[in-house]
């Protein structure tokens, strides 16, 4: 055999070993049921938005006045 394919059947074996170590290290963290939704960053999480400066004259469409529509006049 070349060397070729005794290093590629090694880098074979390596990979199949290293995949087994993680499934086997991942396997408790699964079974634990750890689905707290957690990302992983830490802290505290703050579910308001972050307050922005807008330039002068220009507002959310959220904060936007709301039109009233006068009757229309009619004529008898």
């Amino acid at each position: 055999m070349s060397s070729l394919v005794i290093d590629l059947i090694l880098c074979g074996v390596a990979y199949d070993i290293l995949i087994y170590f993680v499934a086997t290290m991942t396997k408790n963290s699964i079974r634990r049921g750890n689905d707290r939704n957690d990302d992983g960053d830490g802290g505290v999480d703050i579910n308001i938005p972050p307050k922005i400066d807008l330039p002068p004259g220009v507002i959310w469409p959220s904060d936007a006045p709301v039109k009233r529509k006068s009757p229309e006049p009619v004529d008898c």
